[in-house]
């Protein structure tokens, strides 16, 4: 984009791009985004805000060659960048490389459609690496496969990304059926649809699951997209869509080292109104708190967005075998399990989080370095 004319008036800028249109920085804004309000290392902003005038009064603009030079009333010279003004025209968000569209999907999705990228091309080429978290991203789920056979090669690839997100079952975990379980993850009965830790403030973002052995009878895995739930529940139930997202609910986990409880809804929508979360767990889900006159619609609700968990026409099934890893969007995909007897062969995968934060810097990187 150009800016093909700059007009001024005394608390904004006006500027004509070609071809989009105009744009209007108030006089206020330009002063507080000038160059010299930000470290040149660091680029964090130094201005003090408060020191500058309510209503700073532009007098001149004038534009010379990538830059244009504003003139105030007080002496005050800018020198904006044009590729400044045009990435953050007011009321447009800044393009992000990490603002990835959602596809959602239902059962449309088969075990073959699944996004699969090779492990050894991940770790070794930054575009593979690139290509492969974007349909992680757009799609909420993925495989690696070609692991090597060693406990801690999955780890090394979410590495690649960022750091790993610790929680009260630690750094990594072991997904087996041992004794004394803490969690119905470590036994073998059947694991329903579901996200993880939703008792979390926030909970974890992209899981990471290594196959290391898959040798028992069952055992299968399962998959939903809570995207797309949520919003067909938001079109063929719009009441319970609206109580599941303005209704927070109690979620505890507890065991003899913890505690860890939170409110939140079952979906989290963003500014736009758009999903951007699902916290959907009924094991941890605590005794319902809401005000009594509203509880009996809240349940019809709630069992109404269970109901569609289990419906085939959402689910996505597979058995992993080892040497393959699932990575999936922890806050958008649900996933469960199958029983399986462990007295037939043994199951283990190992897993790991890195939160969307970690994940999405990972991308902007990423799209300086591959352009």
């Amino acid at each position: 984009m150009k800016i093909s004319a700059l007009k001024v008036r005394p608390d904004a800028l006006l500027a004509t791009w070609s071809p989009e249109g105009h744009a209007v920085y108030p006089a206020l804004w330009l002063r507080d985004n000038c160059p010299s309000a930000f470290h040149p290392q660091t680029e964090e902003r130094v201005l003090d805000l408060l020191s500058l005038d309510d209503e700073p009064v532009l007098v001149l603009a004038e534009q010379t060659g990538e830059t244009v030079i504003l003139h105030y009333r007080d002496g005050h010279v800018s020198h904006m960048p044009v590729h400044v003004l045009a990435a953050h025209r007011p009321g447009r968000r800044a393009a992000d490389p990490a603002a990835i569209a959602p596809r959602l999907w239902r059962a449309d999705l088969t075990p073959t459609g699944l996004p699969r990228h090779a492990a050894n091309r991940i770790l070794e080429n930054d575009c593979e690496l690139r290509a492969w978290m974007q349909d992680t991203a757009a799609v909420g789920l993925s495989i690696v496969d070609s692991l090597d056979d060693r406990i801690d090669a999955g780890v090394d690839i979410a590495c690649k990304i960022g750091f790993l997100r610790e929680t009260n079952f630690g750094m990594t975990f072991e997904v087996v059926s041992k004794p004394d379980p803490n969690n119905l993850a470590y036994t073998a009965v059947t694991l329903p649809l579901h996200t993880d830790l939703p008792n979390q403030e926030v909970p974890p973002g992209f899981q990471f699951l290594h196959c290391l052995a898959n040798e028992a009878e069952g055992g299968g895995s399962l998959f939903a997209d809570g995207y797309a739930l949520a919003e067909d529940l938001r079109a063929k139930d719009p009441e319970a869509f609206r109580l599941l997202s303005e209704v927070a609910i109690p979620f505890r986990f507890h065991d003899r080292d913890v505690d860890i409880r939170t409110h939140a809804p079952v979906i989290t929508l963003d500014r736009a109104g758009k999903v951007s979360e699902i916290r959907w767990n009924a094991h941890i889900a605590a005794t319902f708190d809401m005000p009594a006159d509203i509880m009996p619609a809240y349940y019809r609700a709630y069992r109404a967005f269970m109901a569609m968990t289990r419906d085939p026409a959402y689910q996505l099934t597979f058995k992993l075998k080892a040497g393959e890893m699932i990575v999936f969007d922890n806050r958008r995909v649900l996933h469960g399990r199958e029983a399986f007897d462990p007295s037939t062969g043994f199951r283990h995968l190992h897993g790991c989080y890195v939160d969307r934060g970690e994940f999405n810097s990972r991308l902007r990187l990423l799209a300086r370095r591959t352009h």
